[in-house]
């Protein structure tokens, strides 16, 4: 492992970096949490998996610097930047689509418990569905949401109560259950 110290006369401090080998550690065990972190986020697998790469290349290029106890979280935190820029970088391009007037339209209502979760988390802002897929999905505690998210856990804390009170509001309307 490479330490790096600093100079002398001031205490040192010793930080051990990643190496390669726990790179691909932190790619093999990580890679499917993040995936699936981005993926709820997007809800576009294609878009999920560029930005699970840029994360990816974004942490091979700093592993020097990284300490590998804090790869995870590391990880996340450049996942979910990277997220952000995707979202920021797609709401600038705008898409017209041809409209035709005359083609049908079926509404047929399909009881489905996920489609419905999935509607009702599309319902919250970027931030309250970050901070819900972190702690709901992923089981990150608050300190370490706001370490990825950069708020702080007080921040974290109020804005995942705001989330899931939409989400309670809209999953006890009858006419979105059902």
């Amino acid at each position: 492992m490479v330490a790096l110290f600093r100079k002398a006369g001031e205490k040192a401090n010793c930080i051990e970096t990643m190496t390669d080998k726990e790179y691909n550690y932190c790619v093999t065990t990580h890679a499917d949490g993040v995936y699936r972190f981005i993926v709820k986020n997007l809800r576009h697998e294609e878009d999920a998996r560029d930005v699970v790469q840029t994360a990816y290349e974004k942490l091979w290029r700093n592993r020097a610097e990284v300490e590998a106890e804090k790869s995870k979280s590391y990880l996340f935190t450049i996942a979910y930047n990277c997220m952000i820029d995707h979202i920021r970088k797609v709401k600038r391009i705008y898409l017209t689509e041809e409209f035709d007037a005359n083609a049908k339209v079926v509404n047929k209502p399909i009881h489905n418990a996920k489609a419905v979760l999935e509607e009702a988390l599309s319902r919250l802002s970027e931030t309250q569905r970050s901070l819900v897929m972190l702690k709901d999905y992923e089981g990150y505690s608050y300190e370490e949401i706001g370490e990825i998210t950069g708020l702080n856990s007080s921040q974290v804390k109020v804005y995942l109560h705001r989330a899931r009170l939409q989400l309670k509001q809209y999953l006890v309307k009858i006419e979105n259950v059902i």
